[in-house]
């Protein structure tokens, strides 16, 4: 089945001959195919489904508010009175206490957002020249034009130009290299360094111990807005029992921008958590900032968060996401002794990757995988992400692990 369809980060004349997988239903960890074959779901979707698939109670809230009130302009002075209270809850659980929060449609809005906020706020305070945005090698940040700039991913820009002037990359895994920068082209142009706690779409790899730290200080000496992109790892991947990566490293970010675990993607939505320092400019009156989104603050789109987030406390979710960190170590470290595999990258929330030895089967293993009743995904340079929903219960963790083994032997 493909028809009409045009999906994402794809190679359609593969797709068109050889057919699409088409996922007719979820329930918990699992999803079925449309012939009724059951898959264990490694991936969440694509990061996102926390609480895990088939949650009625999100479906009968975002009913009940549509058939209320569906959306409403956030422009100027008006909001919905749902949007406004998530804002507040959103506030509550934030890495800085006192954020402000902005609203987006996505994870990409929010990465876009950020870039705009940056180089606003200098302007804002008499440094203009302050636009000089940082990112790192193998990092993904959405696919907007300004996340598609900062990303390093260099096949995800090959073809269409340069994006964004001042977009600078350094080294993942170096404070160094984000010195060097910032040494040889000067604190008083650079507006902000953006940072995933993890790098996740380019390959699943773990920072290096101190090193988040370690930036972040860079950027408190420099007066570099200090940017942590929590669009995978908010709502409690990579929290160790926190809401956020932020909070369980203590980095106290200046800007942090967050989508899927937010709603557990039953509704897209994105949000932008601006620290009081970075808010403040635009909060004295008499400063118009000219960005928004007609679908940001969606009121049913909040009314989802808000019962995502119901879901996520009173089930103890967040405890839950920690105790996969420690079931996905033990199951899937022993993948290592594999021929065909590398490295296997684990220990640090929700998540892990299994790095093939030969980066070229990763695309063919995925479709073992399915063979094996597996959703799986390829990410980076031929790693197999692993990010369960916080459901998985420790023996699917490892029966998950066993059907990976079974398609990579």
């Amino acid at each position: 089945m493909t028809g009409s369809l045009w999906h994402g980060f794809a190679d359609m004349g593969s797709v068109s001959s050889k057919g699409a997988f088409v996922v007719s239903r979820g329930e918990g960890a699992k999803i079925w195919d449309a012939e009724g074959t059951e898959y264990l779901d490694a991936t969440a979707g694509l990061w996102f489904t926390n609480i895990g698939h088939g949650r009625t109670e999100v479906a009968q809230a975002v009913a009940d508010q549509l058939s209320t009130l569906a959306h409403y302009s956030g422009f100027g002075d008006i909001t919905s009175d749902i949007t406004a209270r998530l804002a507040d809850r959103l506030g509550e659980i934030a890495p800085v206490p006192g954020s402000k929060i902005f609203f987006t449609s996505g994870g990409s809005d929010s990465i876009d957002t950020a870039v705009k906020l940056a180089r606003r706020y200098w302007h804002e305070q008499g440094r203009p020249e302050k636009t000089i945005v940082v990112g790192r090698s193998k990092a993904y940040h959405g696919m907007h034009v300004a996340g598609t700039a900062l990303a390093g991913i260099p096949v995800n820009r090959e073809g269409y130009g340069e994006f964004v002037p001042d977009a600078e990359t350094v080294e993942w895994d170096s404070a160094k290299s984000l010195l060097g920068l910032i040494e040889r082209v000067g604190a008083d142009r650079v507006a902000a360094f953006f940072v995933e706690p993890i790098i996740g779409a380019g390959g699943v790899y773990l920072p290096p111990e101190g090193y988040l730290r370690e930036v972040r200080e860079i950027c408190r000496d420099h007066d570099v807005l200090f940017v942590v992109d929590e669009v995978v790892t908010g709502f409690g991947r990579i929290g160790g029992d926190s809401w956020f990566a932020s909070s369980r490293f203590d980095l106290e970010p200046d800007i942090v921008t967050t989508a899927k675990g937010l709603t557990s993607g039953y509704v897209p939505m994105g949000a932008v958590f601006i620290a009081p320092r970075v808010a403040e400019p635009f909060f004295a009156g008499g400063v118009w900032w000219r960005h928004g989104y007609t679908y940001g603050g969606h009121a049913g789109a909040a009314a989802a968060a808000m019962a995502n987030l119901d879901i996520i406390e009173r089930e103890g979710l967040l405890a839950e996401a920690a105790r996969l960190e420690t079931d996905l170590a033990e199951a899937f470290a022993p993948l290592a002794d594999l021929d065909s595999v590398a490295e296997v990258r684990t220990g640090l929330g929700a998540v892990t990757a299994v790095q093939l030895a030969d980066p070229a089967d990763a695309i063919p293993t995925v479709g073992r995988l399915r063979q094996h009743g597996v959703s799986g995904r390829a990410a980076g340079q031929g790693a197999l992400q692993i990010s369960p929903a916080f459901v998985m219960t420790t023996d699917q963790v490892h029966e998950l692990a066993d059907r990976y083994r079974a398609a990579l032997s």
